[in-house]
């Protein structure tokens, strides 16, 4: 039965009205290509690291890892084997080469890998013998490109391909880009002889998993981390977390804004079938069934433009993998692949569907609510359109705490928490227009009267639908509220991020194997490198530097030795006393983000697990430091390098004598250095964490605009209403001698009412909302974020209200071009 009235009724009003059809699976379409994008690249990092681990780990209950990527002694496989309830220890030396978007994944493991049930294992159990007894000889992925024979540099030394290895298996493991050999053989070539990064536990049947944690972790002693084999994944999402939060909330609110416009297109596909309602009515048809055929109406929408949208949203998906900042990704041994999560397209669709419900029965009920005589009525003058004062008191109430709320959370010290203050302060925002609509809607009729005797006929109709213009107002507001915020917050934290690194542009050139943008935690200069460089003429002075990835207390973070001279942040941020204590090896500092996490400050004492055991040291001083990839330890190079057994420097600072020729000196160091190391100067080093932080922030923009987009199609929506509900009304009015440019002019002056009012409210929450979003960011960041109103964000406001009011020219046209006698003809 539903479905012949869906087919009879609601299916051919879609049909005869394909323009609105069409804009509403746009709007809805949008949405999902939004959220399904942002769960695609998000995924994709995430899961691609996960695979990795489930991939490597199998089987395996526990693995011991290394603090840093200096790994452990070796020594301690054989205590970690003796542990009751432990069937299996196996050894394992695991790192990654290549920048992010080419890493290949290098495994050194022995015989032991057979005791384990995992890809790894399936995918190279059959070579492991023969490599071992073939020296030189290492297995590949089909993903490296390599063949049997091929001879690759690794390390210190080449090795020659046994084997490449196929299947389904490989490919999981970092998508066939892998190298696996003997470990004695990786280890030589590494140059990590008698070290190790992991070592997996493969537990007995029937054994106590507590009790043999507890075991390994007595084994090890703090020579080494016992976690969960996926936890080298799970600490490395911090970043990716951040991000996604944001771009998710961006996305929402191009889904909010979708609703508003459902809301309107079913206000108008209402005002247009109150004639066949009306007779349904009269013939004795329940308002649950008309309204339930409106909902299946609105679900089949958003269903359908969900659809269309999750489509795009894989592809735009896979093409901005290869975009991300080099510097997001640094953190994960695997190259990203594009992973859509299971839940990707069904949450999406989800939303989409919920929304155009949501949006959809608001607008019903303005018709439904009302006795079967007033359905007749005009949107405007019914009961149904009427909100108790007591709704929109108690609404404004709620919209107050969120504002609060969201102002407490933005100030307070709550680290990735401190993102939700942008989402509360929408929903805030949201409801205190709500309880204020009136005042708005009077507004807007206010700025149209000011257009003479168009604007008078075009106040009226605003008037005449409070809550149609209502919702199109807030389209205009969440558009330029979100383009002032997004734009104006983004440029807020690239500044702050530029002006934390500053201090490295003091240095003149730097010598790292990782680039400008990247942190230098990895691999080791060559040893002689410093002594070599100190030689040429016109250097005055080589610092050198070393940052190690590490973990401390389930975290990962950056291990900072920081050498006399140094000017990487945040040795620019400590008080001279301070430096020169962690100079002599007295204490470490430490960023914001950590001592939050762990509740220590000044003077506390805190304990670093290392290589060489555990070590105490004393806090000296908490600072600011930019954080999204971990927090940072920072302390006397000459205790990294040996509690960590980290000998040399990832990278080096380069001064200049007075006068010396810059690029002949460059030249010279490249010269003296392998082809892999880099040599760049100082100050594209202080502009290039910037500049990765505007690449992560680009799509948050693109988002913006999107909704800018949005919010033009829902005031076309609007006005196209206006225009339908007054056709007889502009029919007559021409009959009578009007001209066309009135009726033009009156539906312009309708579109400038609401635009004026939404895009000035929507620029000062955009400017309040940007003020939150800073604040927020300097906890999240890690870094005092500093608030500036940003002009080129009011220009971008400026021509968000232009573009949506773009939306009016279609039906102030269809309006000029009225036909006098058909309008009149309307009943």
């Amino acid at each position: 039965m539903i479905g012949d009235r869906m087919r009879v009724l609601n299916a051919r009003e879609l049909r005869r009205h394909p323009g609105r059809t069409a804009m509403s699976l746009a709007v809805v379409a949008i949405s999902a290509t939004l959220l399904v994008a942002v769960f695609g690249i998000t995924g994709s990092i995430t899961g691609s690291s996960d695979r990795l681990a489930a991939g490597i780990g199998g089987n395996a209950t526990l693995e011991v890892s290394g603090v840093t990527d200096t790994g452990f002694p070796e020594s301690v496989r054989p205590d970690v084997a003796k542990v009751p309830g432990v069937a299996a220890a196996i050894p394992m030396l695991r790192t990654s080469i290549g920048p992010p978007g080419e890493r290949v994944v290098v495994l050194g493991v022995d015989d032991s890998i057979r005791a384990m049930l995992s890809d790894l294992q399936r995918a190279v159990q059959d070579q492991i013998g023969p490599l071992v007894t073939q020296p030189g000889m290492v297995a590949v992925g089909a993903g490296t490109g390599h063949a049997v024979d091929d001879v690759i540099a690794l390390g210190t030394g080449e090795v020659r391909v046994a084997a490449v290895i196929t299947g389904a298996d490989a490919e999981r493991i970092n998508g066939g880009n892998f190298i696996v050999g003997p470990l004695p053989l990786m280890q030589r070539l590494m140059g990590r002889v008698g070290m190790i990064d992991s070592v997996l536990v493969v537990g007995r049947p029937g054994a106590d998993p507590a009790s043999v944690r507890t075991g390994v972790t007595e084994a090890v002693d703090g020579r080494a981390v016992v976690t969960d084999p996926m936890f080298r994944s799970a600490q490395s999402g911090g970043a990716v977390s951040i991000m996604s939060t944001l771009l998710l909330s961006a996305a929402s609110c191009a889904l909010v804004v979708a609703g508003f416009l459902i809301f309107n297109a079913m206000s108008m596909a209402i005002t247009q079938r109150r004639p066949a309602i009306s007779l349904l009515r009269a013939l004795g048809a329940k308002r649950r069934q008309i309204v339930a055929d409106l909902l299946a109406e609105a679900a089949a929408v958003g269903l359908v433009g969900g659809l269309l949208g999750a489509a795009l949203g894989v592809l735009i998906g896979m093409r901005s993998i290869g975009a991300l900042p080099a510097a997001l990704l640094q953190g994960y041994e695997t190259r990203t692949e594009y992973i859509l999560p299971g839940y990707a397209i069904p949450v999406a669709l989800a939303a989409c569907v919920v929304v155009s419900v949501a949006a959809a029965m608001l607008a019903a009920r303005q018709v439904y609510k009302v006795a079967p005589v007033e359905a007749l009525a005009p949107v405007g003058v019914s009961a149904a359109d009427a909100v108790p004062r007591r709704a929109r008191l108690v609404v404004g109430v709620v919209g107050v705490g969120l504002v609060a709320v969201a102002a407490l959370v933005a100030s307070r010290d709550l680290g990735k928490v401190s993102v939700a203050a942008v989402g509360l302060a929408a929903a805030g925002d949201i409801a205190l227009c709500f309880a204020f609509a009136g005042p708005l809607v009077a507004g807007a009729a206010a700025v149209a009267r000011a257009f003479g005797a168009p604007g008078a006929l075009a106040a009226a109709t605003i008037e005449r639908s409070p809550r149609r213009v209502w919702a199109t107002l807030m389209t205009v507001l969440i558009a330029v509220s979100i383009t002032v915020q997004s734009t104006g917050a983004n440029a807020n934290a690239i500044d702050s991020t530029n002006a934390s690194f500053a201090s490295l542009g003091e240095a003149g050139l730097y010598v790292s194997v990782s680039g400008p943008g990247v942190y230098p935690t990895a691999p080791i200069l060559p040893k002689d490198a410093e002594a070599s460089i100190a030689s040429i003429p016109g250097v005055a002075e080589v610092v050198p530097g070393q940052m190690a990835y590490a973990t401390l207390a389930g975290q990962r973070i950056i291990m900072q030795g920081l050498a006399r001279g140094s000017v990487a942040p945040p040795s620019q941020a400590m008080n001279d006393q301070v430096r020169e204590q962690v100079l002599a090896g007295d204490g470490v500092v430490v960023s914001r983000d950590i001592a939050r996490s762990l509740g220590i400050g000044v003077g506390d004492e805190l304990t670093l697990p290392t290589p060489t055991g555990q070590r105490r040291v004393r806090v000296l001083e908490i600072v600011p430091f930019f954080s999204l990839l971990g927090g940072v330890v920072s302390m006397s190079l000459t205790l990294l390098r040996e509690w960590y057994a980290r000998p040399g420097s990832t990278v080096l600072a380069v001064n200049f004598t007075p006068g010396a020729d810059r690029d002949q000196v460059a030249a010279t160091i490249r010269g003296r250095v392998p082809a892999d190391v880099l040599v760049y100067p100082g100050q594209e080093a202080a502009a290039a964490v910037g500049d990765s932080m505007a690449q992560g922030t680009a799509l948050i923009d693109i988002m913006a605009w999107i909704v800018v987009f949005v919010a033009g199609v829902a005031l076309l929506n609007t006005l196209m209403l206006s225009v339908l509900e007054r056709r007889r009304e502009l029919g007559m009015l021409r009959a009578m001698g009007s001209s066309r440019r009135f009726a033009l002019r009156t539906v312009l002056a309708e579109a400038a009412g609401i635009g004026v009012v939404g895009a000035a409210l929507g620029a000062v929450l955009g400017v309040v909302n940007q003020y939150l979003t800073a604040a927020a960011l300097s906890n999240v960041l890690s870094i005092d974020v500093v608030y500036r109103p940003s002009p080129l964000a009011m220009l971008f406001a400026c021509a968000a209200f232009g573009l949506t009011l773009l939306g009016a020219v279609p039906p102030a046209v269809r309006a000029a071009r009225l036909d006098i006698v058909a309008a009149v003809a309307v009943d």
